[in-house]
């Protein structure tokens, strides 16, 4: 650094003879030097005429030039100091070379921390103004069969839909939970034909009964002295069941007359329920068919009329008997082995799966044990499931392999890279299981619903539907318990939802070019300044006093 004329000096208001008193021609000064290429000392008039050119020199230097540059000149923040005017010491060197490190630590420092970026959140008003929400859920039920499966919506603006399917499917699982038996998508469960008498049941019953009413002591001996025997298992209070009852007497008297060697019989579940337990009766009215004492699935679910019922009697002989002949004539031989009426495994387990388009409202939707043929045995329905994935909006995780590909999941993968794990909350009930050790209870499910913004860069608004940095999510919140019921309702799994009215903003965050800018003038300037002054101190303080 290098140090001005102790004294500012005007040289535009001194003379020349002044100036030649100020500065004497001696051999420190180089400008008037008082000898000559000979060595010779200089006359006055040289030195005078030498003074003057300096002082023009420092006229111009002080815009003393004239006219337009005159004018311009005195426009001048950035003054010269004429070099001859000024002092190099190693002091100053040293600190030019601190100035110099420390500027550009600064100034890699600085860079570096404006490359960077974080991320950052805000809370504001959710102004989403859509009234519907895409509901995506895939559950499996672990001791429910699908046609007992009911998906119902209730919300506080009144909406009360029951058993709705469309957008949704159901699958029959096995005992490994693998898929089995596709029970369709759309589809709506079937009513039964009932068939209506003139004659009531105690008419009926005036020349004896037909179907014989079976206890826990009768019920093993009625199996084992008839080799088929089709059994219905009821009870009292059951709309179904009472309408069956005089069919169900008719078709005994039908049996009988036809002679067909089949016990009909009937149990009360209520007068008997651990009887009906043991039969894992999960419905009334269960029509269940009996070979040598076992139990064949599944349960007859078709018409209840006298025709329907004897119909499906014959086939099921029929089937015995083709398999009775086959297995004489071709007893080690399984090739083209006829259906002898066995049992099938049929494990009840079901998985559905689908969306629903739901108000953004506080509402609920959930899985009931229901049947537009039966009415559920509250004893026997057990609620246990497993979340498989639950969210809101348009799906994004645990999509099949040909969305995975489309141009909008590229994207969402791309923003979604960039996103921390803490604002990752789109489907924390995935994969987890919600198991019921007792009848008379289920899980219910409370969950706050927040919509989420994802801004990954410079964006045009989440409303632009060409905004490649920018996607609208929702993340939830949520919280489960066990809820008892009593012994006569059915119990339900439930999935309340409540939208919250504040939208959250993910985005990274980063410094603007002018504020980077000014930082790095900040730095220049402010390390200029602060060394200049220490450096002005230790010159003060470490100079060599003059004798």
């Amino acid at each position: 650094m290098q140090r001005g004329l102790k004294k500012k000096i005007s040289t535009s208001t001194l003379s020349p003879s002044v100036l030649f008193i100020l500065l004497p021609p001696t051999p420190q000064h180089p400008s008037l030097s008082s000898e000559t290429t000979t060595g010779a000392p200089l006359s006055f008039l040289a030195l005078l005429i030498q003074q003057r050119k300096l002082t023009t020199k420092m006229n111009n230097i002080n815009g003393h030039g004239g006219g337009r540059r005159s004018a311009m000149a005195s426009m001048d923040f950035y003054r010269r100091v004429p070099k001859d005017l000024t002092e190099a010491t190693s002091l100053g060197a040293m600190m030019s070379i601190a100035a110099i490190a420390v500027m550009t630590i600064l100034f890699l420092s600085e860079t570096i921390a404006f490359a960077r970026t974080s991320m950052g959140t805000a809370i504001t008003l959710d102004e989403n103004d859509q009234p519907q929400i895409r509901l995506n859920f895939n559950i499996t039920l672990m001791d429910l069969h699908c046609d007992f499966v009911s998906v119902d919506v209730w919300d506080t603006l009144g909406t009360n839909r029951q058993n709705v399917t469309k957008n949704i499917e159901k699958w029959q699982l096995d005992e490994e939970g693998q898929r089995r038996i596709f029970s369709g998508r759309n589809r709506e469960q079937r009513e039964v034909v009932h068939e209506e008498h003139e004659e009531t049941l105690e008419e009926l019953h005036e020349d004896g009964e037909q179907a014989v009413e079976l206890t826990p002591d009768t019920f093993q001996g009625f199996l084992n002295d008839h080799e088929m025997a089709f059994i219905d298992m009821y009870a009292p209070w059951c709309i179904w069941c009472q309408r069956l009852h005089p069919t169900w007497e008719k078709f005994g008297e039908e049996v009988h007359k036809l002679r067909m060697p089949v016990g009909v019989g009937k149990v009360n579940c209520v007068t008997y329920p651990q009887l009906c337990k043991d039969q894992k009766v999960m419905a009334f009215p269960t029509l269940r068919w009996y070979k040598g004492g076992e139990m064949i699935l599944p349960d007859y679910k078709m018409d209840r009329t006298v025709d329907a019922l004897v119909g499906y009697t014959k086939r099921k002989l029929e089937m015995e008997e083709k398999y009775k002949n086959w297995a004489a004539n071709n007893p080690s031989d399984d090739r083209m082995k006829p259906n002898a009426g066995n049992s099938r495994p049929e494990h009840p387990g079901c998985q559905v799966s689908g969306h629903l388009m739901v108000n953004r409202v506080p509402g609920n939707f959930h899985i009931e044990a229901k049947s537009v043929n039966h009415n559920l045995n509250a004893a026997m329905t057990n609620l246990t499931h497993r979340v498989n994935h639950l969210s809101f909006g348009e799906p994004i995780t645990k999509l099949a392999p040909h969305m995975e590909k489309t141009p909008f999941m590229r994207k969402v993968k791309r923003i979604l890279k960039q996103v921390p794990d803490e604002h990752k909350q789109f489907n924390p009930m995935d994969d987890k299981e919600y198991v019921t050790t007792k009848f008379h209870q289920a899980y219910h499910h409370y969950i706050k619903v927040v919509s989420t913004q994802l801004n990954m860069g410079s964006s045009r608004g989440a409303d632009s539907v060409n905004d490649v940095n920018s996607i609208s999510v929702y993340q939830m919140l949520e919280q489960s318990q066990i809820v008892y019921y009593d012994e006569v309702n059915v119990p339900e799994a439930r999935f309340s939802y409540d939208m919250s009215p504040m939208s959250v903003v993910v985005q990274k965050e980063g410094r603007k070019w002018y504020d980077y800018l000014t930082s790095l003038c900040a730095i220049i300037g402010g390390t200029f300044t602060t060394l200049g002054l220490i450096d002005a101190t230790l010159y003060k303080i470490f100079k060599p006093k003059k004798l």
